[in-house]
């Protein structure tokens, strides 16, 4: 088990397209177990594995207060959404940046889990909304990519600066 380095924004490769993972071994395994200790230790509610250089279409996901749901999405696919939400949204590639963003309200997912088996989730929420989340990720989308390009700009520049002091 490792933690993993997560990619900031502005990061090139945080804009390229995952691939999706064709069979689930243990290196894929070994993958998902490392990105959930990264999320955790971070500390985080989702982590794509875009966000720490691995180019997979693999999602990890824990909304609980707890930390004890952990949701691992493979190649994951929203086959329906619906309604309107406007939530703030924070990233882990984004440090200390919030930021109102509009999703669905409501979405079902296709998956495979862990274990390799084709999964259906219908939800809503907080859930939904990491979940919408994470899925840009593997597209190569942010959520400072759904605000204006003057909100975006000012980020970027804040986030540079903050780099270079450290």
């Amino acid at each position: 088990m490792a933690i993993l380095k997560i990619l900031h924004f502005p990061d090139s490769r945080l804009y390229t397209k995952a691939k999706q993972v064709k069979q689930i071994d243990s290196k894929i395994q070994n993958v998902i177990t490392d990105m959930f200790e990264t999320m955790y230790a971070a500390p985080g509610i989702g982590l794509a594995a875009t966000q720490v250089n691995i180019h997979q279409q693999i999602v990890v996901i824990d909304v609980s207060e707890n930390k004890n749901q952990p949701i691992c999405l493979i190649n994951p696919n929203i086959t329906s959404a619906d309604g309107q939400q406007s939530t703030e949204e924070g990233c882990l590639s984004v440090p200390d940046i919030f930021e109102q963003v509009k999703r669905a309200e409501n979405i079902t997912v296709q998956a495979i889990n862990k274990d390799g088996e084709q999964i259906v989730l219908t939800t809503d929420g907080i859930l939904s909304v990491c979940i919408q989340h994470e899925i840009d990720h593997l597209n190569g989308k942010l959520f400072v990519d759904r605000l204006s390009s003057l909100k975006r700009q000012r980020i970027k520049q804040k986030l540079i600066k903050q780099q270079r002091n450290k």
